[in-house]
C-alpha cells in the first residue's frame, strides 16, 4: 500500500498535537463521527506514542505518526500502531527505516533538490512543508510542472478557507490541517465541535458525503 492509498480516499489529514492520552479515545470517536477517520498524531509531546497507541486501538481510524525525526521514533511509531509516517523534512535514514518496515512514509520537502532526493529514494508522494511560508499553491504549481510524477501533501498554515484551492490542483493528493483539531478544542474536550468541523472539512472535497452542513463554523 502506498502513501496515498493508506488514507483510504480521505484528502484532509487532521494533524493532532495532544499531550493527554486519556483524551485520545474521545478524539478518535469524534473523528469517526465527523466522517474523517484519519489522524496524524505528531511526535511533539512526551506522550505522543501513548496518544498514537490509544488512537490506533480504534479499528475505524487510520492513524499515522507525524513530526518523525529519527529512526528510533520510526520504531516507536510502528510499535504503537502507526499505519504511515510523516516527517517535516527529508531524512534518507528515516525513509529507509520505514521502507524496511513496509510502512508508507511521506517526507517533507520545500525545494526541487529535496524532491529529486525523494525520487532517488523511490518515493512519489511528499509533504510540502511549511506550505504557506514557502509560497503556497503557487510554489506547488511550479514544482508540479517540473515533477509531474510527484503528488504533494501540503501542510503548514492551511485553513478551511484555503484548503479547497489546494485540493483542486491535480498534483495535490491531500492536505494536512489542524483547524478541526485545534488545541483549544482538544483542551476543552469539545468533541461535538471537532466532529462538526470534520464533517465540514470532508464536504470540501466530497460534498456527496455531507451535502448540507447546518450550523457549522468550520
Amino acid at each position: 500500500m502506498n502513501a496515498t492509498d493508506v488514507l483510504g480516499g480521505h484528502r484532509i489529514v487532521p494533524v493532532v498535537v495532544l499531550d493527554d492520552p486519556a483524551k485520545a479515545d474521545a478524539l478518535g470517536a469524534a473523528l469517526v463521527q465527523g466522517g474523517l477517520p484519519v489522524a496524524e498524531a505528531t511526535f511533539r509531546t512526551p506522550e505522543a506514542a501513548a496518544v498514537l497507541r490509544r488512537l490506533a486501538a480504534n479499528d475505524d481510524l487510520v492513524v499515522g505518526a507525524g513530526t518523525v525525526l529519527t529512526d528510533r521514533q520510526v520504531d516507536q511509531a510502528i510499535e504503537a500502531g502507526a499505519k504511515f509516517v510523516v516527517s517535516p523534512g527529508l531524512s534518507a535514514s528515516v525513509v529507509r527505516r520505514c521502507q524496511d518496515a513496509g510502512v508508507p512514509v511521506i517526507p517533507g520537502v520545500a525545494t526541487p533538490s529535496e524532491i529529486m532526493l525523494a525520487l532517488d529514494l523511490g518515493l512519489d508522494t511528499v509533504k510540502f512543508f511549511p506550505a504557506e511560508a514557502n509560497g503556497g499553491l503557487a510554489t506547488i504549481k511550479a514544482l508540479a510542472a517540473a515533477f509531474p510524477q510527484v503528488r504533494f501533501m501540503p501542510t503548514g498554515g492551511i485553513t478551511v478557507d484555503t484548503a479547497p484551492d489546494y485540493l483542486a490542483h491535480p498534483s495535490v493528493a491531500a492536505v494536512g490541517g489542524s483547524w478541526m483539531v485545534a488545541g483549544d478544542l482538544l483542551k476543552a474536550g469539545r468533541w461535538d465541535d471537532v466532529a462538526a468541523k470534520c464533517a465540514a472539512s470532508t464536504a470540501l472535497y466530497a460534498p456527496d458525503l455531507h451535502p448540507i452542513v447546518q450550523g457549522v463554523t468550520a
